[in-house]
């Protein structure tokens, strides 16, 4: 993702820790140990580096492409029902990325505010 021209602008060239702290999040989010909200600041932590980037539709969809090309690469399972509580998540979780990345002190926050746990 930080060498695709299009999310580029968004992720720049990326960050320390940022690898550790999207795979603390998605493994909370699909049941895993709370450890993204106990040890690395939870939502509010989530919410700085997206607000005020503006994230368009063209971006999130291609952020979406990636990941499951990813997942794919690495041998996620196939099967209809993780296949689908993952790009269902996705779907989720960068609509919530989007509507955040355009709210100001707080007005037009998605009302998603805590760390979700999905479940497909």
């Amino acid at each position: 993702m930080l060498a695709d021209p299009l999310l580029h602008p968004l992720f720049g060239d990326g960050h320390d820790g940022h690898v550790d702290h999207l795979t603390a999040f998605l493994a909370e989010v699909f049941g895993g140990p709370p450890r993204y909200t106990a040890d690395l600041g939870g939502f509010p932590a989530l919410l700085a580096p997206h607000q005020g980037r503006q994230i368009r539709e063209d971006q999130r969809q291609r952020f979406v492409d990636l990941f499951v090309a990813a997942a794919d690469a690495t041998g996620f399972p196939a099967d209809a029902r993780s296949r689908d509580a993952l790009t269902s998540y996705l779907e989720f979780g960068t609509r919530v990325a989007v509507q955040n990345s355009y709210a100001t002190d707080g007005d037009g926050l998605h009302p998603c505010q805590e760390v979700p746990r999905w479940d497909g």
